[in-house]
């Protein structure tokens, strides 16, 4: 079981050839948010399938801040991830992503590209604190950053089911 800090930067990007980056990981990914328990908290459940092996994640979140958050995350079993899905928020959808990682300048990047749209996707970088400089690659094309406009979290795509409006 993991309790921890998240912050993260999120930005819109456009797809980008993916050829062109030196990928570490490759992952499919269905996260189905769960109904909030009595505390208020965002949950959700993730299949992830990397290199023919699949598991499964519980997360629980709680948000401090559009850049700060307090998570839990542990692994569960195939049968605890089916029974979790009864519980599932029937007004969302499931997000279905694929999510590739890589490094620059000492920096790991995740970009997760939906089932939704061939065009854009979401590039996100795990920092230490909100002041720490960040070094965005030259070799992808950032739309924009979206950390604070909550419309580009995976929980608001789970509703609308795309990307807002460029």
């Amino acid at each position: 079981m993991k309790n921890s800090y998240e912050i993260e930067r999120k930005y819109l990007i456009a797809v980008p050839d993916f050829s062109k980056l030196n990928i570490l990981n490759r992952r499919d990914i269905i996260q189905t948010y769960l109904k909030k328990d009595e505390k208020g908290l965002q949950r959700r459940v993730r299949k992830i399938t990397e290199a023919e092996k699949t598991f499964y994640i519980y997360t629980e979140k709680k948000f401090l801040s559009p850049l700060v958050r307090e998570e839990l995350e542990y692994e569960i079993t195939a049968d605890e991830y089916l029974s979790f899905l009864k519980q599932a928020e029937t007004s969302l959808v499931p997000v279905e992503k694929t999510r590739y990682d890589f490094s620059f300048r000492e920096q790991l990047f995740e970009i997760d590209v939906y089932s939704f749209d061939s065009d854009f996707a979401i590039m996100e970088l795990e920092i230490d604190s909100p002041e720490q400089e960040i070094f965005l690659p030259d070799f992808i094309k950032v739309i924009k950053e979206v950390t604070d406009d909550g419309r580009y979290s995976n929980a608001s795509l789970a509703i609308a089911g795309t990307f807002p409006y460029q």
